[in-house]
């Protein structure tokens, strides 16, 4: 089984897809899925964050995850459609 991308302390904001996106795709996809799950058991699965270790760090990234990933459903998957981030 292939190795999960590492997830950076937060994802991007840009008002387009990035190269980081398309390597977040499953994580993303992960994300929505566990919506309404709680935020400690998705963060230490899905973003295989030490929750316990530094709470509000893994807080924020799961926070800026999710937040990305329903901007996917909402705007970035036109991207996708286009063939991807811009060059």
């Amino acid at each position: 089984m292939p190795q999960s991308p590492q997830v950076a302390d937060t994802a991007p904001d840009e008002s387009f897809l990035t190269g980081y996106d398309m390597a977040h795709l499953v994580t993303y996809l992960q994300l929505l899925d566990a919506d309404g799950a709680d935020w400690q058991e998705v963060a230490a699965i899905v973003l295989e964050l030490d929750v316990a270790k530094d709470p509000e760090r893994a807080k924020r990234s799961w926070a800026s995850h999710l937040a990305r990933a329903k901007w996917m459903t909402e705007s970035g998957y036109r991207y996708l459609l286009r063939g991807g981030p811009p060059n």
